[in-house]
């Protein structure tokens, strides 16, 4: 092997992915002071927060679409700074919160483009390529859809594709930024569903989202961000607590936990307020 072209070792007992105090900014201002998390096998971790806590920001940074400015990213043990193109996308499927619909585009031929990382320069598809496209259009539970417009598809079927899209990648983990966001409560219901199978099945989800209660029901842990800074990791019930939300929403409101559910009661409105 040719001096400086040394092939990046992945590591079996290392997380999946760790960022420590991970730090972007951008335009001159700080966007995030200090962010950290860690990701194992088979557990499905959600990113909360307000708005402008940085949220999308550091998960960007951790994928490798935003160089941060200080802080360790390391995905199964090697440094982000030695994964780039396929080697990165080998690692880590990324949805992005609001993706472009081009038309002319069917479901089937997006799900393709989404397996090319495997491909070499002008390679077509191979018969282990197909079947993996056809395994991940299954899971996303989009069969029957191959042949559609992506311009034609509801908000919650485009979701499915670009979960697909990522499925094809055969990258051990998914980063899904607000995958449910103006979603209604079926098709909410059905992309969580999908999420927890994923873990199900070994893999690795971090899902950056707004509803506390959604995190609270499918994560098995949380990370809570503010003001760019990571100030809690652990399980919901442990980290979501009355008091942290009052100081972080600046909301009265509790996680209540009854026969496998949870929920989120807030106090919309001052009980005095006539």
């Amino acid at each position: 092997m040719a001096p400086g072209r040394r092939t990046a070792a992945f590591e079996r007992k290392a997380p999946l992915l760790e960022a420590k105090e991970v730090q972007v900014t951008i335009g001159g201002e700080e966007i995030l002071e200090s962010a950290s998390l860690d990701l194992r096998r088979g557990e499905l971790l959600a990113i909360v927060g307000p708005n402008g806590a940085g949220k999308s920001t550091f998960a960007r940074a951790f994928c490798g679409l935003r160089r941060p400015q200080g802080g360790e990213v390391r995905w199964m043990g090697v440094p982000l700074t030695e994964l780039r193109g396929r080697k990165l996308a080998g690692v880590r499927a990324y949805v992005p919160q609001r993706a472009q619909v081009p038309t002319g585009v069917t479901v089937q031929a997006a799900v393709n483009i989404g397996r090319s990382t495997h491909l070499k320069p002008l390679q077509g598809l191979s018969g282990e390529d197909r079947e993996a496209v056809r395994e991940s259009i299954a899971r996303a539970r989009l069969e029957g859809f191959e042949d559609r417009d992506l311009s034609t598809l509801s908000g919650g079927e485009m979701q499915r594709v670009q979960i697909a899209v990522a499925l094809a990648q055969g990258a051990p983990v998914l980063v899904a930024d607000e995958p449910t966001a103006q979603l209604d409560l079926g098709a909410t219901a059905a992309i969580s569903k999908m999420l927890r199978e994923l873990v199900s099945g070994g893999m690795g989800v971090v899902l950056i989202v707004h509803d506390l209660a959604l995190a609270a029901a499918i994560a098995d842990r949380v990370v809570v961000m503010s003001h760019g800074r990571t100030i809690a990791t652990g399980t919901p019930e442990a980290v979501l607590t009355g008091q942290l939300i009052s100081e972080v929403w600046g909301v009265q409101a509790e996680l209540v936990h009854r026969e496998g559910r949870s929920a989120l009661h807030v106090e919309w409105l001052d009980q005095h307020q006539t």
